[in-house]
């Protein structure tokens, strides 16, 4: 469902009672669009989380700790400048739009007490997060700058008088009476369809609309014009509790997944799962930060992704025009028998003939053939011609299979970092991939500043046994518990012919046959075929897994392995 007013309205009920009269310790920027506010209440800590997502645009606390940037951004920095320190006076929230404005009690430059307001506007494409100066409406800053050539309607820039996003002019669903219902219903010509409640309050999105239609239908009231008293008062009654904070905080789930998620119980999804949740920041982190996580790694890997798959293409060209030229090499040996015919019937050739027939006794039939020759050559000329074809040919065939060979593995390692991109779970792990790019030339090597971050670490399982599993997230990693972290009568797994994971099992000798299984399981998981069936895993001994000289990271070799098939899924394990 969308992140509606009347939704907006029960977050802003529970921060009023969560963060009021707290003062902000720590502002981060972790996103270009998102904003964290540690809040300090008393004896409890908060973090409030501000986005201005285009896609998922949200406010609420977070129990989630993400990482910051290096640098923090210019609007991170007024942020911490104006509020940190500042004491929460007060959330309220424009009408029951998707306007909510924060109210922070802190120093101006001078030293003397000064109100600040955060404006964070929750409007899909057009959100925005906007430090106003309460005194005199002007913005600080803001987390988007808008000028009037992006938006006729109004701009949001630093030194700028903050103006109000344009009005609906509908009706407040928390304070109406009938008469302004039936008035505004006449003078808008509301259409009487599921759309009707979106169409005449503030706030009010369209899937809501349609539930409070099928309750209508449901408590046999019709939704027309000749029946608004009725109406009226279904109305009054459903958003009464709104404003009363009676708040059921539902989601919705099909075998497809989440569905839709309110503050209410939506009664026209009966037949799906429904959880209920304890407040709606606990609902929004579960509903949106999967969601958000994927679309922002996405976005992040996307420049990383089209270079791999440039290369891919490339090799992918170069393999086949490789190829055509062993076709074409295939006929060395025509042209290696043609000289030699030329050699055995040379007394023939005289210099200006431009063709011979001689008979062909390499076949078994002895049939004649005509031989080409170039009449401005001698005849000894035209038979060094071919034998040079064929030596050419020949020379060309042993570097087009080497080739040809180099190519399939650069082929097969740009999959592998393709496969390990689109399983990538943070920003440090497309970090490390980058890093493996730019130490096997594909990216330019440029000069880090800063503090360098820490290389990820492999994932770390415990099967059911009580086995260590661990799984390599990139080829760096992968060639680390390989070639570095196993031991020789440890269990090595990966998909067999499959771009994946190297997996290891800490584990002297065989391991327990549940434990496999799981290992087997994680390695399918982690690789191209996760979303397959019946995949191949191979596994063997550490010992007989090598990497071949000058071969990419995490390429290897491996000899005396076993096969397991799997329907890869990731097994409930405890991850350390």
């Amino acid at each position: 469902m969308a992140f509606d007013g009347i939704f907006i309205y029960s977050l802003v009920t529970e921060l009023k009672n969560t963060i009021i009269g707290g003062r902000v310790e720590k502002v981060n920027q972790p996103e270009k669009d998102e904003v964290v506010l540690t809040v300090k209440n008393g004896r409890s800590a908060h973090k409030l989380s501000l986005s201005a997502s285009a896609v998922y645009p949200k406010l609420y606390i977070t129990g989630i700790s993400k990482t910051n940037p290096q640098v923090p951004p210019m609007f991170c920095m007024v942020l911490r400048k104006y509020l940190v320190g500042a004491r929460i006076l007060d959330i309220r929230q424009l009408d029951t739009d998707r306007v909510i404005f924060i109210d922070f009690q802190s120093m101006d430059e001078l030293g003397y007490d000064s109100v600040y307001t955060l404006a964070v506007e929750i409007m899909g494409k057009h959100s925005n997060i906007t430090l106003i100066r309460q005194r005199d409406n002007i913005v600080m800053d803001c987390i988007k700058h808008i000028s009037f050539d992006m938006n006729t309607m109004r701009s949001l820039l630093p030194g700028t008088k903050y103006v109000f996003p344009p009005e609906s002019g509908k009706l407040s669903p928390l304070g109406f009476s009938c008469d302004e219902l039936n008035s505004y219903a006449a003078d808008n010509s509301v259409a009487f369809n599921t759309g009707f409640f979106s169409n005449v309050f503030t706030g009010i999105s369209r899937p809501l609309s349609k539930e409070l239609s099928f309750r209508l239908d449901k408590a046999g009231i019709e939704l027309s014009a000749g029946n608004l008293e009725e109406v009226c008062s279904f109305a009054t009654g459903f958003f009464g509790r709104i404003k009363d904070g009676d708040f059921t905080f539902a989601l919705y789930e099909s075998d497809e997944g989440v569905k839709e998620f309110y503050c209410e119980r939506l009664h026209s999804l009966e037949g799906l799962k429904e959880t209920i949740f304890g407040s709606g920041s606990e609902l929004v982190e579960r509903f949106y930060y999967e969601k958000d996580r994927a679309d922002r790694l996405k976005n992040r890997s996307s420049d990383l992704q089209k270079l791999i798959n440039v290369n891919l293409d490339r090799c992918a060209k170069k393999i086949k025009l490789l190829e055509d030229t062993l076709a074409e090499c295939r006929k060395k040996d025509d042209y290696k028998i043609l000289g030699e015919l030329l050699t055995a019937n040379i007394y023939r050739i005289k210099k200006g003939d431009s063709e011979i027939e001689v008979v062909n006794y390499y076949s078994e039939n002895a049939e004649t053939v005509t031989i080409k020759l170039d009449k401005d050559k001698t005849p000894s000329e035209n038979t060094q011609f071919y034998f040079k074809k064929y030596n050419k040919m020949k020379k060309s065939e042993e570097a087009s299979k080497i080739q040809i060979e180099n190519a399939e593995r650069e082929y097969e390692y740009l999959q592998s970092v393709l496969t390990n991109i689109n399983n990538a779970e943070s920003y440090e792990e497309i970090e490390d991939i980058k890093k493996e790019l730019t130490e096997t030339g594909y990216i330019r090597f440029r000069k880090e500043t800063g503090k360098k971050p820490k290389p990820t670490k492999p994932m770390h399982f415990v099967s059911s046994d009580g086995v260590d599993i661990y799984v390599g997230k990139n080829n760096i990693q992968n060639d680390y518990l390989t070639l570095k972290f196993a031991e020789k009568h440890d269990t090595w797994l990966h998909t067999k012919n499959i771009p994946g994971s190297h997996v290891i099992i800490k584990h002297f000798g065989p391991p327990p046959e549940r434990t496999l299984l799981e290992a087997a399981l994680l390695a399918g998981y982690y690789s191209k075929a996760k979303d397959s069936t019946k995949v191949p895993v191979d596994y063997t001994e550490v010992k007989n897994v090598h990497k071949p000289n000058g071969a990419k990271p995490g390429m290897v070799i491996y000899r005396t392995n076993k096969t397991v098939y799997v329907d890869p899924v990731k097994p409930e394990l405890v991850q350390k």
